[in-house]
Order: C-alpha cells, then sequence, then structure tokens
C-alpha cells in the first residue's frame, strides 16, 4: 500500500475561528492524505517546528484575522531557516484578491480565498505534492522488498 502524503494545516496568530479549517482538513483526509492538524491559535515558530518533526509536504495556513501576508512571510521564512524550503506552503481564508500577488511574492505556492471550491484545494494540493507522493511510493516500495 503505498503511503499517504502528509500536510499540515494550521491556524496561526490569534484568530479562533477553525470551522473552514476543519473542513478543509477533512477534505484533505477523504481523499487520502495524512492530515496534521495544528489547533488555533499557533505561533509561527510552533508551526515551522511541526511541519518539520512531522515531515509534511506541505503547510495550509487557514488566515482570516487579515494577518495573511506577514505570517504567511513569516513561515515561508522560518522554513527556510530551518532548512525545509522544500516544504510547500499554501494559504487560505478572508483574503482580498489584492492580496493575492503579495501572498504569491511571500513564498506561497497557492492562495484559497474564501468560497473557493474544495474539489479544487483538493486537486491543487495533489498536484503540489505530487513529487512528495512519488517519494513516497518509492520508499515504501523499497522498504516493502527489504
Amino acid at each position: 500500500m503505498p503511503a499517504r502524503v502528509r500536510v499540515l494545516v494550521a491556524k496561526p496568530g490569534l484568530d479562533g475561528h477553525d470551522r473552514g479549517a476543519k473542513i478543509v482538513a477533512r477534505a484533505l483526509r477523504d481523499a487520502g492524505f495524512e492530515v496534521v492538524f495544528t489547533g488555533i491559535r499557533r505561533r509561527v515558530d510552533d508551526i515551522v517546528t511541526t511541519a518539520v518533526q512531522e515531515d509534511v509536504a506541505l503547510v495550509g495556513l487557514s488566515i482570516l484575522s487579515g494577518a495573511h501576508v506577514a505570517l504567511t512571510r513569516r513561515i515561508v521564512e522560518g522554513l527556510r531557516a530551518a532548512g525545509a524550503d522544500d516544504i510547500g506552503v499554501v494559504v487560505g481564508g478572508t483574503i482580498p484578491a489584492a492580496d493575492v500577488p503579495r501572498l504569491r511574492a511571500a513564498g506561497a505556492a497557492a492562495v484559497y480565498p474564501t468560497g473557493t471550491p474544495l474539489d479544487e484545494i483538493v486537486a491543487d494540493i495533489r498536484k503540489l505534492t505530487a513529487s512528495a507522493s512519488a517519494s513516497a511510493s518509492a520508499s515504501s516500495s523499497s522498504s516493502a522488498s527489504d
């Protein structure tokens, strides 16, 4: 059985609303991903540490507080500083269209404003983690034959 791609769904900052993050996490689980959920009000360094320790392929940020650009930038920079720049970052939440280019410039591989269909999010994350999926399958195949 091929290994599942592991993703982290995180709620940085002081935002206490996690319904959307939980819905996305469930959709990803239902699509075959292994999902690690941080819960709410997580610090940037806690998210970076968890991403590295859990060996995730991607971090999905759910941000409704308006601090999406600063938080995304800090998490991307934290992953780079930890030597984990191979971990992709996507961000969703209450995001004005004008901020999408700023989020991309900050290092977000994809941006999902409120109302983005779940199947679109899942398909994008599947594409963004395709190389991790291939690596996981190859490593589980080689360990199965050992």
